[in-house]
């Protein structure tokens, strides 16, 4: 498959001051519904102990009551569960789990890539193929509602920063609102993966918490607490930035630093450490 590569250093983005968030044990309505079959969600405790085992499971530390697992995973016992889902990008090497015109493709009609983890991007642009995305990522978000998962985490809602100028923050907000309305009507919360310059609009957006990695590393954990209060979880991968996160914010939001590669407990780079 002929393929583009893009690479865009991740670079700090200031975002706007705006309302703080409150704890949300709210209604989203299933079409046809009435208020009182309306499902109700509700986001992570704030300022818990977090781990964050999105490549592979293991027993939470002690102290543990939040933890961040992928959907193919089932839920740790007797804490929140946050359910991981690759919502904008393919996995390496599963193209082929997507419709063709679902891959993002350049002028030539080649494949691009987010070359930092050879995922192909996909194409958000139109309402249609949002749609058909926020469809076959909905299964996936039914299938951690069932498992008993209490929120989901969508990754990638920041790739069109990294897709040259191909994409745009719109077609990221359209695919998150729809991804928004299908967790709420499985009774899950849903969280805003990175992308800080949009926190602002996480109201508008449906978006109930906010997963920031290595914003102790770029001095942004600021502008995600002016949004959504004290339901941010950081997750650094420095000891540097969770020095930083733990002085400036260790007493209100949950912190945790991992391993680049968020390896399971007892493999050759497990790394976890927390303020």
């Amino acid at each position: 498959m002929s393929r583009t590569q893009v690479h865009t250093p991740r670079k700090p983005v200031l975002a706007g001051i705006g309302a703080t968030a409150v704890l949300v044990a709210a209604a989203a309505l299933v079409p046809g519904s009435t208020p009182a079959e309306a499902a109700t969600y509700t986001p992570p405790p704030a300022h818990a102990g977090f781990d964050y085992q999105i490549g592979g499971a293991y027993t939470p530390p002690a102290g543990v009551e939040v933890v961040s697992r992928d959907h193919t995973a089932s839920p740790a016992p007797g804490v929140y569960n946050i359910c991981y889902v690759n919502a904008f990008q393919a996995q390496p090497g599963a193209e082929q789990d997507w419709d063709d015109d679902l891959l993002l493709r350049d002028a030539n009609g080649d494949v691009v890539y987010d070359t930092d983890w050879d995922e192909a991007f996909l194409d958000i642009r139109t309402a249609d193929k949002r749609e058909r995305i926020a469809e076959q990522v909905g299964t996936w978000i039914d299938g951690c509602a069932d498992k008993g998962f209490q929120a989901v985490e969508p990754d990638n809602y920041d790739s069109y920063t990294r897709a040259g100028d191909l994409l745009d923050a719109a077609d990221a907000q359209g695919l998150i609102k729809l991804l928004a309305e299908r967790a709420h009507s499985d009774g899950l919360a849903i969280g805003q993966k990175n992308t800080v310059e949009l926190a602002p609009n996480r109201e508008a957006n449906g978006l109930d918490f906010a997963v920031a990695e290595e914003c102790g590393e770029w001095d942004e954990c600021g502008d995600y607490t002016a949004e959504f209060g004290d339901r941010v979880i950081v997750v650094e991968y420095t000891a540097k930035g969770l020095s930083k996160a733990c002085a400036g914010f260790g007493d209100e939001l949950s912190i945790v630093r991992r391993d680049l590669d968020v390896s399971p407990k007892g493999s050759s780079g497990y790394v976890r450490e927390t303020c």
